[in-house]
């Protein structure tokens, strides 16, 4: 009698774009008892693949971070056409959460690691009184800043920097060494508008270094004393942390896989 072997399990890798509103979520990574945007994505996934799915994102957004461009990877052996594995998720993850791409990759695409560049908006409000249509969208400070001299003071971020004096105590990170290759401050009426992309960043470093950037706005710190402060590698000497819910994480991209 002649033993045949179980055919091997094909899996297959997908690639998911998302937009969320982080309001009510403990940030991206999966936390016992709280609502995550992985736990929501993984429970959907759980019902549509008939298996227990990790979903792996580009960057794991903290409490109350939203984001129009997250880009994260699953594996199942169960596969299904994209599109409608597209439709399924928007069917059954919260209104909060939305799917705006599925694709099937390679294998060796990876959502965290393949990532060569990564791009944040940060958005503050300055009017006098409180922009309630954006509660939880932006940080709203109360009082008129300087966005040009705030620009002058982002633009010293350009380039390859040790970004110690906004890195967060806990960060992780083996090297606090990042590229900047985007640093730009904007107004759009009462709207200031912070974008920056580099090829990684340190855990807290956007909201740190706004933080820093509104001392600028306000005139109690000078574009110099910013830049000695970003050259000075010490944190308490940077602005406090900026709140949460400003944050944007608008876009990833990566290199095409060889081969």
């Amino acid at each position: 009698m002649t033993c045949t072997a179980e055919p091997a399990q094909v899996i297959q890798r997908y690639r998911l774009l998302l937009e969320y509103n982080g309001t009510r979520f403990r940030g991206w990574q999966r936390q016992l008892g709280h609502p995550t945007v992985q736990e929501s994505l993984e429970t959907a996934l759980a019902r549509l693949c008939g298996h227990q799915v990790t979903v792996t994102g580009a960057g794991r957004t903290d409490t109350g971070v939203h984001a129009l461009g997250q880009v994260a990877h699953f594996d199942t052996h169960r596969p299904r056409p994209a599109g409608e594995l597209k439709k399924a998720l928007n069917a059954l993850t919260p209104k909060d959460v939305a799917v705006l791409a599925v694709e099937e990759v390679d294998s060796r695409f990876h959502a965290r690691f393949s990532a060569c560049y990564r791009e944040y908006l940060y958005r503050l409000n300055d009017r006098q009184e409180p922009p309630v249509l954006e509660l939880g969208r932006v940080w709203h400070l109360h009082q008129r800043v300087d966005a040009g001299l705030m620009n002058q003071a982002a633009s010293l971020l350009l380039g390859q920097h040790d970004f110690t004096a906004f890195r967060a105590a806990g960060c992780q990170a083996k090297s606090p060494v990042r590229e900047v290759k985007l640093a730009r401050v904007s107004r759009q009426g009462h709207e200031i508008r912070l974008e920056i992309g580099a090829n990684a960043f340190l855990q807290h470093m956007v909201r740190n270094i706004i933080g820093s950037l509104v001392m600028v706005g306000r005139g109690e710190w000078s574009v110099d004393h910013f830049g000695k402060v970003l050259a000075g590698g010490d944190r308490t000497r940077a602005g406090a942390t900026a709140p949460p819910h400003g944050l944007y994480f608008m876009r990833v991209d990566y290199p095409p896989l060889e081969g």
